[in-house]
Protein backbone atom coordinates (compact mmCIF):
# COMPACT_ATOMS: atom_id res chain seq x y z
CA UNK A 1 0.00 0.00 0.00
CA UNK A 2 1.37 3.42 -0.97
CA UNK A 3 2.22 5.98 1.69
CA UNK A 4 2.34 8.78 -0.86
CA UNK A 5 0.38 11.90 0.10
CA UNK A 6 -1.99 10.28 2.61
CA UNK A 7 -3.45 12.83 4.99
CA UNK A 8 -6.46 11.50 6.85
CA UNK A 9 -7.41 14.72 8.67
CA UNK A 10 -7.55 17.45 6.02
CA UNK A 11 -7.58 20.14 8.74
CA UNK A 12 -4.71 18.66 10.75
CA UNK A 13 -1.27 19.99 11.51
CA UNK A 14 1.39 17.67 10.12
CA UNK A 15 5.08 16.97 10.59
CA UNK A 16 6.50 15.90 7.25
CA UNK A 17 9.91 14.96 5.87
CA UNK A 18 10.99 15.18 2.24
CA UNK A 19 14.14 13.28 1.24
CA UNK A 20 16.14 13.62 -1.97
CA UNK A 21 16.52 10.24 -3.69
CA UNK A 22 19.60 8.34 -2.56
CA UNK A 23 20.13 11.09 0.04
CA UNK A 24 22.05 13.15 -2.55
CA UNK A 25 23.44 16.33 -0.98
CA UNK A 26 21.80 18.80 -3.35
CA UNK A 27 21.17 21.59 -0.87
CA UNK A 28 24.82 22.40 -0.30
CA UNK A 29 24.51 25.04 -3.02
CA UNK A 30 22.67 28.32 -2.29
CA UNK A 31 20.97 28.34 -5.71
CA UNK A 32 19.04 25.14 -4.86
CA UNK A 33 18.35 26.28 -1.29
CA UNK A 34 16.75 29.46 -2.68
CA UNK A 35 14.37 27.41 -4.82
CA UNK A 36 13.04 25.66 -1.71
CA UNK A 37 12.79 28.86 0.36
CA UNK A 38 11.07 30.80 -2.45
CA UNK A 39 8.70 27.90 -3.12
CA UNK A 40 7.69 27.72 0.53
CA UNK A 41 7.04 31.47 0.57
CA UNK A 42 4.99 31.16 -2.62
CA UNK A 43 2.97 28.30 -1.13
CA UNK A 44 2.22 30.46 1.90
CA UNK A 45 1.18 33.37 -0.27
CA UNK A 46 -0.79 31.64 -3.00
CA UNK A 47 -1.71 28.13 -1.87
CA UNK A 48 -2.80 28.48 1.77
CA UNK A 49 0.19 26.75 3.34
CA UNK A 50 0.62 27.52 7.03
CA UNK A 51 4.20 26.84 8.10
CA UNK A 52 4.85 26.39 11.81
CA UNK A 53 8.44 25.10 11.71
CA UNK A 54 10.88 24.03 9.00
CA UNK A 55 14.49 23.07 8.40
CA UNK A 56 16.32 22.40 5.15
CA UNK A 57 19.32 20.13 5.49
CA UNK A 58 21.78 19.10 2.75
CA UNK A 59 19.59 16.27 1.44
CA UNK A 60 16.23 16.47 3.18
CA UNK A 61 13.73 18.86 4.68
CA UNK A 62 11.48 18.73 7.75
CA UNK A 63 8.41 20.88 8.16
CA UNK A 64 5.32 21.31 10.30
CA UNK A 65 2.44 22.68 8.25
CA UNK A 66 -1.27 22.76 7.64
CA UNK A 67 -3.36 23.65 4.61
CA UNK A 68 -6.01 26.39 4.80
CA UNK A 69 -7.66 24.85 1.74
CA UNK A 70 -7.99 21.47 3.46
CA UNK A 71 -6.22 19.55 0.71
CA UNK A 72 -2.73 18.88 2.10
CA UNK A 73 -2.05 15.99 -0.27
CA UNK A 74 -2.52 18.24 -3.32
CA UNK A 75 -0.50 21.02 -1.70
CA UNK A 76 2.44 18.69 -1.05
CA UNK A 77 2.15 17.14 -4.49
CA UNK A 78 2.29 20.62 -6.06
CA UNK A 79 5.23 21.69 -3.89
CA UNK A 80 7.25 18.56 -4.60
CA UNK A 81 6.45 18.62 -8.31
CA UNK A 82 7.37 22.27 -8.75
CA UNK A 83 10.56 22.07 -6.70
CA UNK A 84 11.63 18.89 -8.49
CA UNK A 85 11.32 20.50 -11.90
CA UNK A 86 12.91 23.78 -10.80
CA UNK A 87 15.90 22.13 -9.12
CA UNK A 88 16.53 19.74 -12.02
CA UNK A 89 16.43 22.72 -14.40
CA UNK A 90 18.79 24.68 -12.14
CA UNK A 91 21.23 21.76 -11.96
CA UNK A 92 21.20 21.43 -15.75
CA UNK A 93 21.76 25.17 -16.26
CA UNK A 94 24.35 25.67 -13.50
CA UNK A 95 27.78 25.98 -15.16
CA UNK A 96 29.42 25.74 -11.72
CA UNK A 97 27.79 22.42 -10.81
CA UNK A 98 30.76 20.06 -10.72
CA UNK A 99 28.55 17.05 -9.95
CA UNK A 100 25.99 17.70 -12.70
CA UNK A 101 26.49 14.45 -14.65
CA UNK A 102 26.58 12.30 -11.51
CA UNK A 103 23.49 13.92 -9.95
CA UNK A 104 21.38 13.82 -13.11
CA UNK A 105 22.39 10.22 -13.73
CA UNK A 106 21.26 9.24 -10.21
CA UNK A 107 17.91 10.97 -10.73
CA UNK A 108 17.47 9.32 -14.14
CA UNK A 109 18.22 5.87 -12.74
CA UNK A 110 15.55 6.34 -10.04
CA UNK A 111 13.02 7.54 -12.62
CA UNK A 112 13.47 4.36 -14.67
CA UNK A 113 11.75 2.39 -11.90
CA UNK A 114 8.85 4.82 -11.52
CA UNK A 115 5.74 4.65 -13.67
CA UNK A 116 4.67 8.21 -12.81
CA UNK A 117 7.99 9.94 -13.59
CA UNK A 118 9.12 10.79 -17.10
CA UNK A 119 12.83 11.54 -16.86
CA UNK A 120 14.10 12.41 -13.37
CA UNK A 121 13.06 11.40 -9.84
CA UNK A 122 14.20 14.10 -7.39
CA UNK A 123 12.25 13.50 -4.16
CA UNK A 124 11.58 10.09 -2.67
CA UNK A 125 7.90 9.22 -2.99
CA UNK A 126 7.35 8.55 0.70
CA UNK A 127 6.85 11.65 2.85
CA UNK A 128 6.75 10.23 6.39
CA UNK A 129 3.92 12.57 7.43
CA UNK A 130 2.63 12.43 11.00
CA UNK A 131 -0.42 14.27 12.26
CA UNK A 132 0.41 16.20 15.43
CA UNK A 133 -2.28 15.61 18.01
CA UNK A 134 -0.96 17.12 21.26
CA UNK A 135 1.14 20.01 22.52
CA UNK A 136 3.73 17.53 23.79
CA UNK A 137 4.13 15.95 20.35
CA UNK A 138 4.21 19.39 18.68
CA UNK A 139 6.99 20.56 21.03
CA UNK A 140 8.92 17.33 20.43
CA UNK A 141 8.76 17.76 16.63
CA UNK A 142 9.62 21.50 16.69
CA UNK A 143 12.68 20.71 18.84
CA UNK A 144 13.62 17.80 16.57
CA UNK A 145 13.41 20.02 13.48
CA UNK A 146 15.42 22.86 14.98
CA UNK A 147 18.08 20.59 16.48
CA UNK A 148 18.66 18.65 13.24
CA UNK A 149 21.62 20.83 12.11
CA UNK A 150 23.08 20.75 15.64
CA UNK A 151 22.90 16.97 15.76
CA UNK A 152 24.51 16.81 12.29
CA UNK A 153 27.40 18.94 13.60
CA UNK A 154 26.81 21.89 11.27
CA UNK A 155 26.16 24.48 13.99
CA UNK A 156 26.42 24.77 17.74
CA UNK A 157 23.01 26.40 18.27
CA UNK A 158 19.78 25.79 16.31
CA UNK A 159 19.33 29.51 15.57
CA UNK A 160 22.73 29.61 13.85
CA UNK A 161 21.32 27.54 10.97
CA UNK A 162 19.81 30.04 8.50
CA UNK A 163 17.76 27.42 6.68
CA UNK A 164 15.26 26.86 9.47
CA UNK A 165 12.66 28.56 11.60
CA UNK A 166 14.76 28.36 14.79
CA UNK A 167 15.49 32.12 14.62
CA UNK A 168 11.77 32.84 14.51
CA UNK A 169 11.34 30.92 17.76
CA UNK A 170 13.86 33.14 19.60
CA UNK A 171 12.26 36.38 18.37
CA UNK A 172 14.53 37.03 15.38
CA UNK A 173 13.62 37.30 11.70
CA UNK A 174 14.04 34.05 9.77
CA UNK A 175 14.04 33.52 6.02
CA UNK A 176 10.39 32.46 6.13
CA UNK A 177 7.66 33.83 8.35
CA UNK A 178 6.14 31.09 10.48
CA UNK A 179 3.22 30.69 12.83
CA UNK A 180 4.72 29.75 16.16
CA UNK A 181 3.11 26.87 17.98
Amino acid sequence: MSTKYKFHNKEGIYFITFVVVDWVDVFIRPIYQEIIVNSLIQCQKDKGMNIYAWCLMTNHMHMIFSDENKNPSQLIQDFKGFTSRAIIKAIKENPKESRKFWILQKFQMKAMNMSNVKKYQFWQNSNHQIELWSNEVIDEKVNYIHNNPVKAGFVENPWDWALSSAKNYIGEKGLIDVIQL
